[in-house]
């Protein structure tokens, strides 16, 4: 696969970018919510688990890697480069504290995808240029998930796609109700968490959010 396809490759995976907290629960396992999620039609799955042990995640994770490859669904994993390397994820997403995205490179390899959350143009293009296949750019809203995150503009977003040649998706307290605010910004897709996984139907809330992203990018 060279650079182009690549690119494209990832730009179609950010459509509709689920990204699991444990905090969503209830009484479902993660790994049912993540099926319900893959049958709702999400294109890139994140595992994200910030305090479990190693040995734990590193279970889960092969799990559910072998789940999301049976629907061809890419999956990263949030900030831990050693585990994505353990489980063969398709990719690692980074934020501004974590590895910079030059080192994770090094250790990953060119095949991989890697991503990195931004809030600037700056920030933006140091990541571009130490080799990030997307960005993450946020908070668009205001978001329970990551009470410190600040909300940024919607010129800010439209900046930042303009401002970089590889794709960007929104992040932090997207939901259905606010998905089409978003058009017009050239953010590829949308990454959603308790607006999928907080959801009492996750297969339905994919389904519906899927809808609404590809009608926002036409936009």
């Amino acid at each position: 696969m060279n650079c182009a396809e690549k690119r494209e490759m990832v730009r179609r995976a950010l459509l509709l970018y689920a990204v699991t907290d444990r905090s969503w629960v209830g009484e479902k396992t993660i790994y049912e919510q993540v099926k319900a999620s893959l049958d709702g039609g999400i294109t890139l799955l994140q595992l994200r688990e910030k305090e479990m042990p190693y040995e734990d995640f590193l279970r889960e994770a092969k799990d559910i890697k072998a789940l999301a490859a049976s629907y061809r669904v890419p999956m990263m994993i949030n900030d831990n480069v050693d585990l994505a390397l353990a489980v063969d994820a398709d990719g690692v997403h980074v934020g501004q504290s974590d590895m910079e995205a030059g080192s994770v490179r090094e250790k990953l390899g060119q095949d991989k995808i890697i991503g990195v959350s931004a809030r600037t143009v700056l920030e933006a293009l140091r990541a571009e240029k130490a080799g990030a296949d997307y960005l993450g750019v946020g908070a668009v809203f205001s978001t329970s998930t990551k009470e410190d995150a600040d909300v940024i503009a919607w010129n800010t977003l439209k900046e930042v796609c303009q401002a970089v040649s590889i794709p960007v998706v929104a992040i932090g307290g997207i939901k259905k109700n606010n998905v089409m605010q978003l058009a017009g910004s050239g953010a590829a897709g949308i990454s959603v968490i308790s607006g999928i996984f907080g959801q009492p139907d996750i297969r339905t809330a994919c389904e519906e959010l899927l809808a609404l992203a590809k009608e926002m990018i036409k936009k």
